[in-house]
This record gives C-alpha cells, structure tokens and sequence, in this order.
C-alpha cells in the first residue's frame, strides 16, 4: 500500500527520488557544459519536477543556499527564461516555475547566447576593418605591413560572412522555424 502525505498526496518512492535527482544532476552538467553554473543547472532541474509554482524560500530550503545566492540564481534562470516570475503571490512572496518545454528552452537559451556572440564580435569586427583598411592603404605602410593587413582583412570578412549566417540562423530559431 503506498503512504499518503497529510493533503492526501501520495509519498514520492525512494526509487522515483532518485531517478529524478540523476535526471536533475544530468541538467546540472548539461548547462555547465554551456557556461551555466551548475547549482543554478540543478535549481532547474527540482523546478523542472515541481508541479507547483515555488517561493524563494521553497528553492532556498531545498538548494541549502543562502538568500543572497538564491535570488542571484532565479535572476539567472529568469534572464535565460528557463524560469518564469508569476504575477500572483504566495503569502506576499514572489512565484515561480521552471519552463519544462526543451524546445522552448533550446530556442531561447541558444538565440540569446549566440546573438551575443553576433553583437560582440561584428561590433569588434566592424570597429577593427575600417583602421586596418586605412593601414593598408596608407601611403608609408611597408609591403610586408600591408600584405599581413590584407590578410587580416580577408580573415575578418570571412568573419562578417560567417556572423551574417549566423545572424540568419538566430532569427530563423528565433521564430520557431526548426521545432516542427
């Protein structure tokens, strides 16, 4: 016979427990491995499994962290919008819940951070060409100079080739187009 909770809720088993924690540990890694800490991977991981919005103090008293880093984590998990803020509250305490679509999650944690691989890199990228192109053209810039500006030159369109792509890959995951 399984044991009921108090709200009539039946009692997780041991077995159940565990499997989601190896589940929750494996989210964990997943997000490190994508520059993520791992605490806020596994934050995400026990919302991921509630079934119910959670208070700050909830996650705190199961993440065994302080305050201070539990409200740096969900701003972590809300900025990458694994994590949504509920406008009601919960005794005069903010709500929150784990988005639990991967897909959802996918798209938006890849368009944000490559779109700021795009924004850092065509801003170095377009700020570097016109100088090295005035380098290069420069009346007293030796041979040697002016063919090493010259290949830079062609790395760096190579470049703005590649983050135009990727600038069209964003928007096209961006809009949903790859999750059919």
């Amino acid at each position: 016979m399984k044991q009921m909770t108090t709200q009539g809720q039946e009692e997780p088993s041991q077995r159940r427990i565990e499997l989601r924690a190896q589940v929750i540990e494996a989210i964990a890694q997943t997000m490190d491995l994508y520059g993520a800490n791992h605490s806020f991977g596994k934050l995400y991981g026990f919302m991921f499994f509630e079934d119910k919005p959670m208070t700050l103090e909830d996650m705190k008293d199961y993440m065994n962290m302080s305050k201070s880093n539990m409200s740096y984590a969900i701003r972590s998990l809300l900025d990458s919008r694994m994590v949504t803020k509920l406008e009601e509250k919960k005794d005069r305490k903010d709500q929150y819940v784990a988005e639990t679509d991967f897909f959802q999650t996918f798209r938006v944690f890849f368009t944000m951070k490559l779109q700021r691989e795009i924004d850092v890199m065509l801003g170095a990228i377009n700020q570097v060409i016109p100088e090295l192109s005035e380098i290069a053209l420069a009346e007293d810039t030796s041979d040697a100079e002016r063919q090493e500006c010259l290949r830079d030159l062609h790395k760096l369109r190579h470049g703005v080739n590649y983050y135009t792509w990727l600038q069209k890959f964003v928007n096209r995951l961006r809009d949903g187009e790859f999750l059919d």
